[in-house]
């Protein structure tokens, strides 16, 4: 008797403890952000994953009336950026625009100091950047079945750039020279600035590379785009035509922006910048700048970006098997 009366008594306890817990988290959540938001950025200056996080901060800024300071963090093919943010506090004042190369990185080292589902909590998909083919001017080719005869003619005399082992870059050039049997040469550099530098300077003949990098280039017809690995065209180059139209279907890499948090943060916070980022993709200069620079915002809710995350890991994990790529 005595023991059904004390939980009887429990209940109302339990009730206004859960009651007390939700009011805490609305408030937080009302006033998130009270100081500046950090968002990591896991690549050097100047490449796609940086230009694109630059843009919806200021707009972020604009809104929420708190500086998002964009903080460059190479090294390890993201994952250096990514470990700071797997490790910081679950407040919603560290976050990350991250890309493919969070979940191809399982796939090439055998010991991580994160887990790219469990370490984080996303927020949103935020745009779609289908990589491209990229070629020197000076090469006698112009479209994809000549590059491949050049480089079938010539095994090993090609060097493809990337931002670095691992990277979703090096990645599609693998799955390319495995499917149609050529050796091209990798040459890793230390972010995506670096690489372009190398294209441009002939050190390295080719890349697979997402267009706001070398969207600038190809304009000034420093660089040539020869395909674009999506299943459709981009408007931002239309008259590239996909892989799937230059003969090779199944070669498609979306080096995807995304933002997340650590995992832990509450789901109020996540969901007040969840609202503030959707706010953000409705002002029409926000999408027209991400066109510009041949991205398409891509909005999702966290629930699907989440699945994102766990399809790719485990896509390109059969890529990097298949390539007979061994783990670090």
């Amino acid at each position: 008797m005595e023991e059904t009366e004390t939980r009887a008594c429990r209940i109302p306890t339990m009730i206004a403890a859960g009651f007390m817990l939700l009011g805490v988290s609305i408030a937080v959540a009302q006033s998130y952000p009270t100081k500046p938001i950090r968002m990591v950025v896991a690549w050097s200056p100047g490449g796609a994953p940086d230009i694109l996080g630059r843009i919806l901060s200021q707009k972020l800024y604009e809104q929420m009336g708190q500086p998002v300071v964009v903080d460059n963090r190479p090294g390890a093919t993201g994952n250096v950026g990514a470990e700071i943010v797997a490790k910081a506090p679950p407040d919603g004042y560290t976050i990350i625009n991250a890309t493919l190369s969070l979940a191809i990185s399982p796939g090439f080292y055998r010991k991580l100091p994160f887990d790219p589902v469990a370490s984080f909590a996303p927020v949103t998909m935020l745009a779609s950047l289908p990589l491209t083919l990229v070629i020197i001017p000076n090469l006698p080719v112009k479209s994809v079945p000549e590059l491949i005869a050049l480089a079938k003619s010539k095994p090993g005399s090609l060097n493809y750039a990337s931002p670095g082992y691992g990277s979703p870059q090096h990645v599609s050039a693998e799955l390319l020279q495995n499917m149609v049997e050529v050796k091209l040469v990798h040459v890793p550099y230390k972010g995506g600035g670096a690489m372009v530098t190398a294209l441009l300077s002939g050190e390295a003949q080719l890349a697979f590379i997402a267009i706001p990098a070398v969207l600038p280039h190809v304009k000034a017809e420093r660089l040539r785009m020869v395909a674009i690995a999506a299943s459709k065209r981009s408007p931002a180059v239309p008259d590239v035509p996909t892989f799937a139209e230059a003969g090779l279907p199944g070669v498609e890499a979306d080096n995807w922006n995304g933002i997340l948090m650590p995992a832990g943060t509450p789901d109020s916070v996540i969901n007040k910048l969840h609202a503030e980022i959707v706010k953000a993709s409705r002002v029409p200069e926000v999408a027209e700048r991400f066109a510009q620079q041949g991205a398409e915002l891509n909005i999702s809710s966290p629930a699907e970006f989440a699945a994102v995350i766990k399809a790719e890991v485990m896509k390109w994990a059969k890529v990097v098997r298949a390539a007979g790529i061994k783990p670090q």
